[in-house]
């Protein structure tokens, strides 16, 4: 925040909470002087770190500053304050521009701390008033807080600085800086806080009902229970023994907040008194399970010896067992089962305690579980086992535990997944090592999916080569339901490497003989895509065909071309390796008229209709596009340099015809060709498109090589 982007302001900050060992609401009283400000802005409060701690009364105390800076009228005010040093360290906007006071009264900085600190007093005067910072807070939460308002002074100041927020000060200035009086403190509270009995006593004796709850439904006895005051307890105790078990809104007991406080006395004297141990708050929370969760083994040890059910669910269905061992709390555990509390007890979602033991890698709390017979294979209700949950959470020393212990790693979850699959996934090399040994291949297969590809989709290079070198299936699809989820309809595990443009995973898999031709969209279509000459090589080299077409979106002439159509350099190089341009130059149409030409957008980026069979695509209707037609001509020209006599359609002579540039192509395709160059592709038709990179061996001249090859076009 900038202070000084304001002429005039308040700003307050906060600082390191820290609790308080009462737990009760801070006095945050700020001393300010009495005066009149006008046109001050109101700068928004920004507290970082939340200043309500846990709990339904704990708070956390906040340690404030207050700058306030601007025009004021301070009767008293000694003149020194406008030059004073500590001023000017403290304020900002001072420090930054001194003369961001335009008018004659003196710009000034207040530093105001919590109470009981007063600020120094050497620059502050001496008729002070107290300024309540829970009523201050108050009128951002409501606007409709009765006001009371205060004369100004006759002289205010010559001129005063706007704010941005003028119209809101002025509406609540009076009753910001109002001279208010704090609220009386309860005797009764301030009694029980105290540990005063003889206080206690006298009121009881005076006749004040104590058994009356407040508006949250507090009584007297739930305070003393808060607050820790044995002595106040046992009075109130035996005063009122019918609202021992009384429950606050909150459904909280007296038993309850003992426990949450950890007032062991106080519970002990409660359940001693015959106080009932199993009375739940509002979400089914008993004070055993709060108990647990506070990791308060004392706490834990008297609930039980008082019978206190150890099986009791909360909202969630988790039990006070459950809780101990998210926490790893062996101590606590153990009472807990010696007490009664089942190892089997499943909470909500058919979760039992070793499951969340497996979940959160608490290996302690999983031996002793295990030890006191609990389920190793126990599901939830996803079917997920714990040796599932253990690999997805990457804890390795769990997952060695789970398979000492004779876990089945060939469990499924709800979507036929094993521990392999999630393992492969999340890339963790030791965990798959430990999984490969256990798991059935027949499951793998009947899951429809291959752990392959869930490592070549994550680029888990380390686990790829694991799951090659244990054999599995390079060429294993993906069940047709789950190709469906993939707008592509992607099949193999090399889809999925060159989609990541991963050419290690690429080369690893073709070198383990993964087929690149298996997918209904060529691997080699989106290598050209990603413009990756290096997996397009690799591709190539191990037979990828380079007159590849889509089934889904027809054409008449190769896809390979129309992804290379914009890289001309791309383009030739294609050509260069064999790619078959004749059928670019095969229109049905001819010379004749063409229909109108279609949106290629719309006709290759969707999925073609069920009941209707896509049309085939002519080289012409595709370079008529407007994002392609500004290229057709060098596009018409490269492909001319690899194809013999050919007949340009009359949709193809327009778009020559369109740019004067263009004429010398037109002249090119017409026949005949020359010699030349019809024996170079009669030659390279010879030798075929999978062995043209083969050129090099022939006993041929090297001039003639080059010119095969391209790489000579004299």
């Amino acid at each position: 925040m900038n202070l000084s982007s304001s002429p005039a302001g308040i700003c307050l900050a906060s600082g390191e909470p820290e609790p308080l060992s009462s737990g009760d609401l801070p006095t945050c009283h700020l001393w300010l002087t009495s005066f009149w400000v006008k046109n001050v802005t109101l700068l928004p409060i920004c507290l970082s770190r939340g200043w309500l701690g846990r709990g339904t009364r704990g708070w956390s105390e906040v340690n404030l500053i207050v700058v306030l800076y601007g025009h004021l009228n301070l009767p008293g005010l000694p003149p020194r304050a406008k030059n004073n040093p500590e001023t000017q360290q403290l304020c900002p906007a001072h420090r930054e521009d001194p003369a961001i006071c335009f008018g004659s009264e003196p710009c000034v900085c207040l530093s105001v701390s919590l109470s009981p600190a007063l600020p120094p007093s050497s620059f502050l005067p001496e008729a002070m008033t107290r300024f309540s910072y829970t009523e201050y807070f108050s009128l951002f939460h409501s606007c409709s807080a009765p006001s009371r308002s205060t004369a100004p002074p006759e002289s205010s100041p010559a001129r005063a600085p706007m704010g941005l927020f003028q119209g809101v000060m002025q509406k609540y200035s009076s009753s910001l800086f109002q001279t208010s009086q704090l609220a009386p403190v309860d005797p009764l509270i301030k009694a029980i806080k105290n540990g005063d009995e003889e206080a206690l006593k006298t009121m009881i004796k005076e006749g004040k009902n104590l058994a009356e709850p407040n508006k949250e439904g507090w009584l007297p006895l739930h305070e003393a229970a808060y607050y820790g005051q044995l002595g106040c307890l046992k009075v109130l105790q035996r005063a009122y023994p019918g609202t021992i078990d009384q429950r606050t809104l909150q459904e909280e007991t007296a038993v309850y907040l003992a426990t949450c406080r950890g007032h062991l006395d106080c519970l002990l004297s409660l359940l001693q008194a015959g106080a009932e141990p199993d009375i739940s708050n509002k979400s089914r929370e008993t004070p055993l399970y709060k108990a647990c969760e506070r990791k308060n083994a004392e706490a834990v040890k008297i609930l039980v010896q008082h019978n206190a059910d150890t099986n009791h669910r909360c909202n969630r269905g988790w039990t006070a067992l459950h809780e101990s061992v998210s926490r790893n709390d062996l101590e606590v555990m153990e009472i807990l089962v010696n007490g009664g509390a089942k190892v089997e007890s499943k909470n909500a979602y058919g979760i039992t305690p070793l499951f969340v033991a497996a979940q959160s890698g608490q290996l302690e709390a999983l031996r002793f579980l295990a030890k006191y017979g609990a389920d190793i294979n126990t599901q939830a209700s996803d079917s997920a086992s714990a040796l599932y949950e253990a690999c997805k959470n990457e804890h390795e020393d769990v997952v060695e535990f789970l398979l000492l212990q004779g876990a089945d790693a060939n469990k499924t979850n709800k979507d036929g997944l094993l521990p392999l699959h999630i393992a492969s996934k999340k890339g963790n090399y030791r965990i798959v090592q430990m999984l490969l040994p256990v798991t059935s291949r027949t499951r793998v297969r009947r899951s429809g999916v291959s752990p392959l590809h869930l490592a070549a989709e994550r680029n888990n290079d380390a686990v790829l080569e694991a799951l090659l070198s244990a054999r599995f299936d390079v060429n294993a699809p993906l069940a047709p339901e789950r190709a469906r989820l993939y707008e592509d309809r992607r099949s193999s595990a090399l889809y999925f490497a060159v989609v990541n443009n991963n050419v290690y995973a690429t080369e690893l898999l073709l070198e383990h003989g993964a087929d690149p031709n298996r997918d209904v969209i060529s691997p080699l279509l989106v290598a050209i895509r990603h413009g990756c000459l290096r997996t397009m090589q690799l591709l190539l080299d191990h037979g990828a065909n380079i007159d590849a077409y889509i089934a889904t979106h027809p054409t008449a002439f190769p896809a390979t071309i129309m992804f290379a159509m914009k890289c001309l350099s791309l383009l030739k190089f294609l050509m260069d390796l064999g790619c078959d341009g004749e059928p670019c130059f095969s229109c049905l149409y001819g010379n004749g008229p063409h229909p109108p030409a279609p949106q290629p957008s719309s006709r290759f980026n969707d999925a073609p209709a069920s009941d209707k069979e896509p049309s085939v695509v002519q080289f012409c209707e595709f370079v008529s596009a407007p994002e392609v037609s500004r290229w057709a001509g060098p596009i018409i020209d490269v492909l001319l340099d690899y194809v013999g006599n050919v007949q340009l359609c009359s949709r193809l002579k327009e778009h020559i015809d369109s740019f004067e540039d263009w004429a010398v192509i037109k002249e090119k395709a017409e026949p005949p060709r020359p010699l030349a160059h019809l024996c170079r592709l009669r030659v390279r038709k010879a030798i075929g498109k999978y062995r043209i990179k083969l050129l090099d061996t022939l006993p041929l001249p090297g001039r003639l090589i080059r010119y095969l090859k391209y790489e000579n076009t004299q």
